[in-house]
């Protein structure tokens, strides 16, 4: 406990002698006109727990976070019960590993954090780090509209091991420009931080005036970025680093606008390919050979379309836990013809690609 506070609460310890004894014999009349006054309260100021380690040889600093090119927002793969199948996500995670992935986002928008309770969702974070955490940089997903929520499970993913955070804007409810500001400084004090900049799903953009206030702190890496090239641009040229949340956009937002990297999740897919257009210098090739698969991926929203392309790779089993569904089986065919394209050993797994029927997939309300 800080110095500070344990003296505090020292000086408190004392403060119930002198409230004014109860006396039993009093007439009903002073009790009526007696003046009441609030008891003092043991009042701790606003602190953080040492959450994460002290010793340098134990501690990610936020220049660690922002040399990444290559992050995959990994997928959470299922039992038929709704429970994580841990085996088939380790593989997945080793398959990044072993193709050059730098860091992985656990329980983000594609990872479906938003269905996951914060129990389920921190025992993943926490899972990741013990196996791969000497391998890849593991970047948990602890945002949340609600500032408390937010500052609780960034709390206890810095406690398990994670090496950053990323965090949303406040969606649905939204707030003001200096709400924002508040909100992202009530957890950026905690460790390095990604500010993860999306409208198309909170509904509100959060402008360069709300980041360079927070590039005040140290602790902020980076934003992962989706409103476009402008906006890359403006922020690379003011020393602030960027990794393009759009998959179809991050070559050019890495080689022509200064990006550092992308926050994938293509990578899922074809981990290998994206470290090529990520670390290779310009490959318009490459590029426009995965813009087809890119395309597919987004039709319908991220992650329909990487849970049914997962599936048909045998890499996870075809549970969905609702409101997801895969895609028709029309999509489906069309996936297998651009696996072929693509050349099937460029995909993660070793079985064959399938179509998959209907009746394949699993799909639960309840878990």
């Amino acid at each position: 406990m800080p110095a500070a506070v344990y003296q505090q609460m020292s000086a408190l310890k004392g403060t119930t002698s002198q409230l004014p004894p109860i006396n039993s014999t009093s007439s009903h009349h002073n009790r009526r006109n007696a003046i009441w006054r609030s008891p003092k309260a043991a009042i701790i100021p606003n602190f953080h727990l040492p959450m994460r380690s002290t010793e340098v040889r134990n501690r990610t600093f936020t220049d660690d976070i922002k040399s990444l090119r290559l992050i995959t927002a990994i997928k959470t793969p299922y039992l038929p019960d709704g429970r994580f199948d841990l085996e088939a996500y380790d593989a997945l995670v080793n398959m990044q590993i072993e193709h050059g992935v730098e860091a992985v986002i656990v329980g983000g928008t594609t990872g479906e954090g938003q269905l996951m309770s914060w129990d389920e969702h921190i025992m993943l974070i926490g899972h990741t780090v013990n196996c791969f955490g000497g391998s890849i940089k593991v970047i948990g997903n602890t945002g949340s509209n609600s500032t408390r929520e937010a500052i609780h499970a960034t709390e206890q993913g810095f406690a398990v091991g994670m090496h950053a955070a990323l965090h949303i804007n406040p969606y649905y409810g939204k707030t003001s420009l200096e709400g924002m500001v508040s909100h992202f400084n009530s957890v950026l004090s905690m460790g390095p931080t990604i500010v993860y900049n999306v409208p198309g799903r909170t509904g509100q953009d959060i402008p360069p005036r709300v980041i360079h206030a927070l590039a005040q702190s140290p602790n902020l890496a980076g934003v992962k970025e989706c409103v476009g090239h402008d906006r890359v641009d403006q922020y690379t040229k003011n020393g602030i680093v960027v990794w393009s949340g759009n998959d179809d956009q991050c070559h050019d937002s890495r080689w022509d606008y200064g990006a550092t990297g992308v926050i994938s999740v293509t990578s899922n897919l074809v981990p290998q390919l994206m470290r090529e257009l990520m670390f290779r210098g310009k490959n318009p090739t490459v590029n426009a050979k995965l813009l087809p698969l890119m395309e597919w991926l987004f039709e319908e929203p991220n992650p329909i379309g990487l849970n049914t392309a997962l599936s048909q790779l045998g890499v996870v089993r075809p549970v969905f836990r609702l409101p997801y569904v895969p895609l028709p089986l029309a999509k489906r065919v069309e996936f297998v013809n651009i696996v072929k394209d693509i050349g099937r050993e460029n995909f993660v797994g070793e079985k064959d690609v399938q179509v998959l029927e209907d009746d394949d997939f699993v799909l639960i309300g309840r878990y």
